[in-house]
């Protein structure tokens, strides 16, 4: 009798056991989705596509770095030379239209000529986005940094840094705006292979694609920043050699 009822209290014991309220499941470990941060949730429109937004007033002067794939150079503009030169050069550099650009033409004891995109659709956006030409106050003296054209105001993206003194171009409305103040001799040692073999309108049209396609060879710029004005900023040399036919954008 004793066995029974000690065997029925466990019985009773046990099922009080099993009767009880579970004890709460352990939090969900889910992790919560960081909340969108502003301007994340759609791409942001290159400004290069807007020449009409670019029209930002350059400094009266500016140093703009050079890095290359055969080295650095440094450019230091001065607005009071040429000032929408001067303008359209600072707006280019900013919003970083020069990045992979390629050193395209390139004329021995010259000029040395770039600034047609890497991107096409860039190109394109900029192909008649032409400012009026500025007055020709400074020679073009070796090291000076030149917008190209195709006639009278016809100025978009293209410069030319003369290898030489090039003064008869003067009379042609090239009007220099800044100087190359550091790295002459990178700019000397630009690749000249190809001369003036590169097609401008297969440039504008396929971009880098075309270039590293058929003129593999060729230098090009990997950045092109606005940096701290140096101290002071040593005069290019000069030279007398005559210059052959000026510079020309197609």
């Amino acid at each position: 009798m004793a066995l029974m009822r000690s065997l029925c209290l466990l019985l009773l014991a046990a099922a009080a056991c099993l009767a009880q309220t579970p004890p709460a499941s352990a939090p969900k470990t889910t992790p919560k989705t960081a909340p969108a941060k502003s301007g994340t949730t759609a791409t942001r429109p290159n400004p290069l596509l807007n020449p009409a937004g670019l029209t930002a007033i350059a400094p009266a002067q500016y140093q703009v770095k050079f890095s290359t794939t055969h080295g650095d150079f440094t450019v230091v503009v001065h607005r009071d030379w040429a000032p929408r030169g001067a303008d359209r050069f600072y707006n280019l550099i900013r919003n970083r239209f020069f990045t992979n650009a390629a050193f395209f033409r390139v004329v021995p004891n010259f000029v040395v000529q770039f600034g047609l995109s890497a991107d096409p659709a860039v190109n394109k956006a900029w192909q008649n986005a032409n400012i009026k030409d500025d007055p020709v106050k400074q020679s073009n003296k070796r090291g000076y940094l030149v917008f190209a054209t195709s006639g009278p105001n016809t100025r978009t993206t293209q410069l030319f840094i003369n290898l030489r003194d090039n003064s008869p171009l003067d009379k042609d409305g090239f009007a220099p705006f800044g100087e190359v103040t550091e790295g002459m001799e990178i700019i000397d040692g630009i690749y000249p292979g190809y001369g003036e073999a590169p097609d401008q309108d297969k440039i504008t049209a396929q971009g880098k694609a075309y270039l590293d396609r058929s003129f593999p060879k060729l230098d090009s710029i990997k950045t092109a920043i606005i940096a701290p004005l140096a101290p002071a900023a040593a005069a290019p040399a000069k030279t007398t050699t005559p210059a052959p036919a000026p510079a020309k954008k197609q």
